[in-house]
C-alpha cells in the first residue's frame, strides 16, 4: 500500500507500519514506496512500545510508528555517524 491510501484505511490512528518497498533520497530522505500495516494502536506510546518490541524482535526490517494526520511522511535516515552520536 502507498501512505495516501493507507490514511484513507485509517483515519486519524496510530499505527506501526513496516516498509516493504523504499528507497533513500539525496537529501537522505526516507522515501517509502509501499507500506504494510502490522498493527494498528490507541495512542502513540502503544505504538511506540509496540514498535520497540518488534524493532527488537526483527532488526533488518524496516518499521516505524507513525499518526495518519501526517499529509506525507517525512523520515530522515541517520548517518552513520549520527548513529554513533546517537
Amino acid at each position: 500500500m502507498i501512505w495516501q491510501k493507507v490514511r484513507q484505511c485509517y483515519p486519524v490512528q496510530w499505527l506501526v507500519i513496516e516498509a516493504l518497498e523504499a528507497h533513500t533520497t539525496i537529501d537522505n530522505q526516507r522515501q517509502l514506496d509501499r507500506i504494510a500495516v502490522i498493527e494498528t494502536c490507541s495512542d502513540g506510546q502503544a505504538a511506540m512500545q509496540v514498535y520497540r518490541q518488534l524493532h527488537q524482535q526483527f532488526p533488518h526490517r524496516e518499521f516505524y510508528f507513525v499518526h495518519t494526520k501526517r499529509d506525507n511522511l517525512n523520515i530522515q535516515e541517520l548517518t552513520t555517524r549520527q548513529k554513533f552520536l546517537a
